[in-house]
């Protein structure tokens, strides 16, 4: 599948589901001690009386947004679909919200404390993650961190049907040995990681849920040339 190609079914496919997909996740977090606390240990690394914005790329209705900062962290978010960019401005009027790509981010290099991509790489094909990364690499600031939710596996699914809609989406689980590896080698350093086991509300149709702590090293150019990326 072409980049644009699947950019356009899963912002088709997100605009359609938006409202419902909302209301189900809503407090999804409440029960997760787990997921939160990765969070709150990434909140920790980009706070500061200097820290600059946060990014929650592909940020949905804005939940994690949200949690987030109700930790103190200066964040905003930015999502592919409008109707959820419209959903998330409506249920967090206090927060930024923006229409965005993350092959592509309207942010200037260096530009961002950190950068939070939860569960918002499932629907790219892995062999386009590389333009992905290198993207988030180039709006880190050099120490800037970034935290990557995702499933673990080595499958794509299609999903006819969703949140009480047709649709037409591709979930990707990938391996964690792969995502670990296109991270170093769009130059962010992988520091911790957290690998669970799906929970009751996961099973059966989830897997082991992976969260990793990654980092731009302090000395690192503000962009990093790649073979896969297109400013190469």
């Amino acid at each position: 599948m072409t980049e644009s190609a699947y950019l356009h079914t899963t912002r088709t496919a997100y605009d359609t589901v938006a409202p419902e997909y909302a209301e189900l996740l809503r407090n999804e977090l409440d029960g997760k001690p787990l997921d939160r606390a990765m969070l709150a240990a990434f909140a920790e690394h980009v706070q500061g009386p200097d820290a600059g914005e946060v990014a929650d790329l592909g940020c949905g209705p804005g939940r994690v947004t949200a949690h987030l900062h109700s930790l103190g962290v200066n964040a905003f978010g930015i999502d592919l679909s409008p109707r959820m960019i419209d959903v998330a401005r409506r249920s967090h009027p206090g927060l930024r919200f923006d229409v965005g790509s993350m092959t592509a981010l309207d942010l200037a290099d260096a530009s961002l404390a950190g950068a939070v991509a939860w569960y918002s790489t499932v629907h790219t094909p892995p062999e386009l993650l590389p333009t992905v990364f290198a993207e988030i690499h180039r709006v880190l600031v050099p120490g800037g961190h970034l935290l990557i939710a995702f499933k673990v596996g080595d499958e794509r699914r299609h999903l006819s049907q969703g949140y009480g809609h047709e649709l037409s989406l591709d979930v990707y689980w990938t391996p964690p040995e792969l995502i670990a590896d296109l991270l170093a080698k769009a130059g962010l350093s992988l520091y911790a990681q957290l690998i669970r086991e799906p929970d009751d509300s996961e099973k059966p149709r989830s897997g082991r849920q992976a969260f990793f702590l990654a980092h731009k090293p302090e000395n690192s150019p503000a962009h990093k040339p790649d073979a896969s990326d297109p400013r190469s």
